[in-house]
Formats: structure tokens, C-alpha cells, sequence
């Protein structure tokens, strides 16, 4: 294997050379990492998964009767509202998500429950705790760090909602990853220099670098491969095309998303935290219905431990083959080989186009028409728009694979 490796003057590598106008991009991560607070961000794994697993040890799950529930205003705090459940000896404060639900639950709109004094809003929920069809919830209720004497009511779901906890989804990931700080290969990942086109993987992890992140609501990880690259081919101009692995996943125990595990091979992640040059990319997501705890444990972690230690060679082989299928040598061959694969005149002069413009040289090879529909989608400002060129390009490439 040829990598262009750039070393330093100490004879340390300090990076690789990497083409990020290929493949796709995606944006996710660089969404979580906009909008995260610092209190949310964490610079290991074992700091995250001591902090959701001492709030999993301080909660406790059961399923009430809707009809035994009674709503009143707080007696400490006359705007917030109290709730007693059957069981309980004292009132539970509903967080801003869990009055949310609990107003679902029984038919009521929250955001207007939310502008009326608590007395007000206790009265109006408590007629549709009691003439609600519901008969019973699951709720999740967590002592409250700042006070041993709070209860705080986090979640409230249907009874065969099967919760996740996050510590769960972290506890799997450090089975692979350690601390993802370097101690085995998975890790916060390193940044990409724009002006020399060079990907640095040694990037200390801090508040704003770290990629581990985790909130009331929910969980988010993201780790790379990067000190081990992967050559899958060599681009026109000669250069190795250098790919790392690279994983994503996330939780809410609390209902507000799904738990969920996306694995690909990337090219280079950026300082706003954006994926580049993404390829092979797949995802699995797991509704919190009633057996999800068993789907977690059967396929979502085996799909993790499968991807980590996995050969990457299915994938360099399946690059290799699209580079080295010619499927058009003429203009007319490049139409039609688009065309009949479902894109529009219009579309086709632009794949065309875009693949000349980069490579110097019009698309000849599975690969290259890949390349150009991938570029071509990261044009599109609509998401559905993009979503669907980059999913025809994936479904060409799969066949060769």
C-alpha cells in the first residue's frame, strides 16, 4: 500500500493528503456540534458514561394509572406545576420535554398549557388525565442531582415504550473504542487543513473539537479510524485515494429520538465538524417499541463489533471493480448510460460536466459517473433533492460491488 504520508520535521506524520471533491457530504455530526452547549460536550468516553450511567443509578421506571395521577400547582413555586402519582409520597416536577409528552398523552396542546398560570394549567390537564381514554403510562422519573429531595420527571410514554438507556449505547461503544481518545484505534477525530488539502489526525480533543455529546435528552458519538488509512485506488493525477472508517451513533432513553448506529468511509472531517468524501455509507435505526432492548442487544452492538473489527477489504474491492468497469467511452455512451439509469437530459450534461471540470477527463468508469452524481447532489440547497441523487448514485455503485 503507497499512502502519501506528510511528515513533519521531527519524522512524526502529521497528516495525509486527501481528496474531499469526491464522495458525499454529510452533515450531521456538524449539526450536533453547532448546537451543543459546552455542558453538553464531553472529552471522553469515560466521562460521558460515568455522567448518563450515575443518572440511570438515580432513576427508576414504572407504569401508572392515568386515572390515580393528581395535578396541582407547586406550593414552593406558584408558576410551576406539581404532579402526585399513585405510589409516590411526594410530588414530581415535570421537565419542559416531559410536560410536553404528558400533555400528549392526553390530547392537550402544550405550548398553550405553557402560557397559562400553573393553577390554570393544572386544572386543564388534570380533566384530561381524567377523561382521557389512556389508562396507563410509563414514566421515568430521576432524582434530581442539585437536590436529594426533587424528583424530576423526565419522561412519560405510552406502557410498551422499551427504553434504551443511554449508558447502554455507551457502555457497547466502549467495548470498541476505550476511552475514544487514542487508547485503542477508534477516537475524536482529527481536522482538515483547507488551505494544503492535508487531514491531520493528531487534533487535541477539547470542548471545541470533541464529537462526544450528551444532554438531558439524549446521546450523540462520533469516532474515526483516522490513524490507520485505507488505499482504495489511486485518483487520476496519481495520488493514493486515502479513506478512513468512521462511525456515528445516537439514543434519547427519554423518547425524543430513536437509537440509531450509521457507519461509513470518509476522506476528511473538517473544523465545523462536517463528513467529506463520504462513501459506503449505511444506517440502522431502532424504534423504542416494546422488544427494542432485545433488537438493541441482537442486532444494533453485533452490527457495531462487526463494523470495528471488520476487513476493509469488501470495500477497496468494490471501489477497485467501479474504477475499473468502463461502461462508456464515447459522448453518446455517457448519455445513455445516464439516461437509462432514470437521469433527465439536463442532469446527465451536468454529471458530465462536473466529472471534466475535476478529473480532467469525462467519466468513463462506474466510479467516475458515481463521483460526478455525488458532486452534483452536493450542489443541491434542497435537502430531498440532494438526498435523492446521492441515493442513485449509491444503488449504481452497489452493483458493482
Amino acid at each position: 500500500m503507497n499512502m502519501e504520508i506528510i511528515a513533519s520535521q521531527s519524522g512524526v506524520s502529521s497528516g495525509y493528503r486527501v481528496d474531499v471533491s469526491r464522495g458525499e457530504r454529510v452533515g450531521r455530526v456538524s449539526s450536533e456540534w453547532f448546537s451543543r452547549p459546552d455542558d453538553q460536550r464531553f472529552l471522553s468516553l469515560d466521562d460521558l458514561g460515568a455522567s448518563v450511567r450515575h443518572r440511570t443509578e438515580r432513576s427508576r421506571t414504572r407504569v401508572v394509572d392515568t386515572g390515580g395521577i393528581r395535578v396541582e400547582a407547586n406550593r414552593n413555586d406558584p408558576d410551576r406545576l406539581a404532579l402526585m402519582f399513585p405510589g409516590s409520597d411526594a410530588p414530581v416536577s415535570p421537565t419542559h420535554w416531559s410536560f410536553g409528552q404528558l400533555a400528549a398523552q392526553v390530547g392537550a396542546p402544550a405550548a398553550y398549557l405553557r402560557q397559562l398560570p400553573a393553577s390554570l394549567a393544572a386544572i386543564n390537564l388534570q380533566y384530561g388525565l381524567n377523561s382521557n381514554r389512556v389508562e396507563q403510562i410509563k414514566i421515568l422519573e430521576t432524582e434530581a442531582v442539585a437536590s436529594a429531595h426533587r424528583i424530576d420527571l423526565r419522561a412519560v410514554t405510552g406502557p410498551d415504550y422499551g427504553r434504551i438507556f443511554d449508558h447502554e449505547l455507551v457502555d457497547a461503544v466502549q467495548r470498541i473504542a476505550g476511552n475514544g481518545t487514542g487508547d485503542t484505534r477508534w477516537k475524536v477525530p482529527g481536522m482538515l487543513d483547507w488551505s494544503t488539502g492535508i487531514y491531520n489526525p493528531h487534533v487535541d480533543v477539547r470542548r471545541d473539537t470533541t464529537t462526544l455529546y450528551a444532554s438531558d435528552r439524549d446521546v450523540f458519538l462520533f469516532l474515526v479510524d483516522d490513524l490507520n488509512p485505507i488505499e482504495a485506488g489511486r485518483l487520476p493525477y496519481g495520488s493514493p485515494d486515502l479513506f478512513f472508517r468512521g462511525f456515528y451513533c445516537w439514543n434519547s432513553e427519554v423518547g425524543a429520538r430513536t437509537l440509531g448506529i450509521a457507519s461509513f468511509y470518509l476522506r476528511a472531517v473538517c473544523q465545523n465538524r462536517n463528513l467529506w468524501g463520504v462513501e459506503d455509507f449505511q444506517e440502522i435505526s431502532i424504534r423504542h417499541s416494546k422488544y427494542a432492548a432485545s433488537r438493541f442487544a441482537h442486532e444494533a452492538a453485533p452490527a457495531l463489533l462487526n463494523f470495528a473489527n471488520s476487513s476493509p477489504q469488501p470495500f477497496i474491492n468494490g471501489i477497485r471493480a467501479a474504477r475499473e468497469r468502463i461502461v462508456a467511452r464515447t459522448d453518446e455512451d455517457r448519455s445513455h448510460f445516464l439516461r437509462s439509469r432514470g437521469f433527465s437530459r439536463a442532469e446527465s450534461a451536468r454529471v458530465i460536466e462536473t466529472v471534466l471540470r475535476e478529473d480532467g477527463r469525462p467519466p468513463e468508469s462506474v466510479f467516475d459517473f458515481v463521483q460526478g452524481i455525488t458532486a452534483l447532489a452536493r450542489s443541491k440547497s434542497h435537502q430531498d433533492a440532494r438526498l435523492d441523487l446521492e441515493g442513485r448514485a449509491k444503488r449504481l455503485l452497489d452493483r458493482v460491488h
